[in-house]
């Protein structure tokens, strides 16, 4: 696509001489003088509401009016100014506690969200109808928030619970929902998307299958598993959807699972031999091998779960080499946790070789794992005050350069590793570099990191470090990309809303919090003083705001003549200039081709309204 969009400039900068030198079509007289007038700014919108302030000054009698208002307050008691200040400091107070609400659910301040999105426009915000020339610095920006995008794909789990067995044992003992509308969403995409193809309908129990997986109510999908299974007793997804969502414990599922295996073996055998008869029988095959992975896959879980490792290990290990094509399901960190496990260091080393390349796309997994393997060779003899009188060595350094490339990749992983923050049951999906991926990584690994004795006093240590080398990580990143902007939105939609989100970087109090609580406190504490001291503050105030009107009054009085000879001219001038600049020229031979209206029309009006 970059070529051929290059392939596109070139045709156009090889035209371009050829072509008129405006090929858009022309805009009328009234579009002119609006996005004449949009152009100058805030600058002529100053002028005017002077100018039209000026003019009505008589009418509106802004000279006894102001008057008025002087006398008006210095008439007021200090009852007025206590209830005044009071109200004032309840309001702020309010809206305080409702921006710093609204910052810790959201992440932004609401106000500024307001005053962007609806003010901004109105405040002479850039139209979309008015074409521009792209900037250098916008097509980085596109750059860059393309690359924020794919990085800011959801991923599925590889090591996700069993719904039945584990996440619906956990809503009974707690009464907690340990996953979001969201996240089983994305799981019954994935459902579809691994267990469906076009030939479905020739078959009545996949039909049935079909709808199963579509269902949002998971009693309505339990019942289905069961019609598609009275159709046909070999169906293997019906047996996948009650392994999962049935089943109370992992046995029970296990033996779903090996019922399924038998009908998924059968199923791929088929599917083999037909595989080249057309397309369909093609996508059929997908679907099928898709099923029969996701089954093995399962029943090594189970094993793992069970105790059994080292047939886990076997399982996994078959998958990988049977199937090397489905990278994508990332079976290897399943097998990277089991070894762990077995504490087969030199095996977790020889998978990490294969994984751990410039080319593939990496984990929190792999990262923190290939950094334990690395602390295993010096945490036991580490000491914080040995290594600062005399150095680290060689491995200490690598060890700490693993560390720190590990926490760059995904900082939230080490306050769940030193149990900082409590743990919650990880979702069925992830977001690399996100709060999501450092829970799944934690909840399965942290077992691992306690076994190696001084492993985590080491990455206690030496963890914070790494942000002083990436003091700016949304802008550059030091090993990776720059940290992605939008991992706190994604992980809000996969996480509970009972567990607290962490959030990198740290985001600073945005100014109108600090606003509203100056705001706040200063208001409380006027109008605490003037309840207390009411003679005294209240002299203060009228002496303060008599001052103020004054001055504004005696200024209004002696620059009326001012006004009056220079004011109207110069108002006159400034428009005319604005429009004209702000009015660009597209032509060369002058600019009645582009004002709609004589040079001196303009100045014309403006002197006859004015004299």
């Amino acid at each position: 696509m970059a070529d051929g969009h290059g392939l596109c400039e070139a045709g156009d900068a090889t035209s371009t001489p050829a072509s008129p030198p405006d090929v858009s079509p022309r805009l009328g007289w009234k579009e002119r003088l609006r996005a004449g007038l949009a152009g100058t700014g805030a600058s002529l919108w100053l002028v005017a509401g002077l100018g039209l302030l000026y003019a009505l000054r008589v009418p509106l009698r802004l000279c006894e009016n102001l008057a008025a208002v002087t006398v008006f307050l210095n008439s007021l008691t200090p009852k007025f100014y206590v209830a005044l200040t009071g109200i004032s400091s309840l309001i702020s107070g309010l809206i305080f506690i409702f921006e710093w609400w609204y910052f810790h659910q959201h992440g932004t301040s609401f106000i500024e969200q307001v005053s962007v999105s609806h003010l901004r426009p109105l405040m002479g915000g850039a139209d979309s109808n008015i074409s521009e020339p792209v900037s250098l610095s916008s097509s980085r920006q596109s750059v860059t928030s393309r690359q924020n995008l794919s990085e800011c794909k959801v991923w599925r789990n590889p090591l996700n619970l069993f719904r039945g067995a584990e996440y619906r044992r956990y809503t009974w003992v707690t009464g907690k929902e340990p996953l979001t509308y969201y996240d089983m969403n994305l799981s019954a995409q994935d459902h579809q998307t691994l267990f469906t193809c076009d030939t479905d309908s020739l078959r009545p129990s996949d039909t049935v299958m079909q709808k199963a997986w579509r269902e949002r109510n998971p009693p309505a999908r339990i019942k289905a598993a069961y019609q598609a299974l009275e159709l046909n007793n070999d169906c293997a997804t019906a047996y996948v959807l009650l392994a999962e969502e049935e089943a109370t414990t992992i046995i029970d599922a296990e033996r779903l699972f090996k019922q399924a295996l038998k009908a998924g073996e059968t199923m791929y055998r088929r599917s083999q031999q037909c595989q080249h008869q057309s397309p369909q029988h093609e996508a059929q095959l997908r679907r099928d091998t898709n099923v029969l992975v996701y089954i093995k896959r399962r029943l090594a879980m189970c094993a793992r779960k069970l105790g059994r490792i080292r047939e886990a290990v076997k399982i996994m290990r078959d998958l990988m080499k049977e199937f090397p094509l489905l990278t994508m399901l990332n079976i290897h960190e399943n097998l990277l946790e089991s070894l762990l496990e077995l504490q087969a260091y030199a095996d977790v080393q020889a998978v990490l070789a294969k994984y751990d390349d410039i080319s593939l796309p990496k984990s929190a997994a792999i990262c923190y794992t290939a950094a334990l393997l690395k602390t295993r060779t010096v945490s036991e003899k580490f000491s914080a005050e040995t290594a600062s009188r005399r150095g680290l060595s060689s491995a200490e350094i690598n060890a700490v350069e693993a560390i720190h490339r590990a926490v760059e990749f995904n900082p939230h992983v080490p306050k769940y590793l030193l149990e900082m923050k409590s743990l919650i049951l990880p979702p069925e999906h992830i977001l690399k570099r996100g709060d999501s991926e450092a829970i799944a990584y934690a909840f399965f690994h942290l077992q691992h990191w306690k076994r190696i004795e001084g492993a985590l006093n080491l990455l206690q240590c030496t963890w914070e470090g790494t942000f002083r080398m990436i003091p700016y990580p949304l802008e550059k990143g030091h090993l990776f990309y720059p940290y992605p902007s939008c991992t706190e939105t994604a992980d809000r939609e996969l996480l509970p809303n009972f567990h607290h989100v962490s959030v990198y970087p740290k985001k600073e109090l945005p100014f109108f919090i600090h606003f509203t609580a100056g705001l706040c406190s200063s208001t409380a504490v006027i109008a605490l003083l003037t309840h207390q001291f009411p003679e005294i503050m209240g002299i203060f105030a009228k002496s303060f705001l008599s001052d103020i009107f004054s001055v504004f009054f005696s200024i209004c009085l002696h620059s009326n003549s001012l006004f009056l000879h220079h004011f109207p001219y110069c108002l006159k001038n400034s428009l005319f200039c604005a429009l004209q600049i702000s009015w660009p020229s597209s032509g060369t031979s002058g600019s009645q081709q582009w004002f709609p209206f004589p040079q001196g029309w303009l100045y014309n009006v403006l002197s006859c309204h004015w004299l």
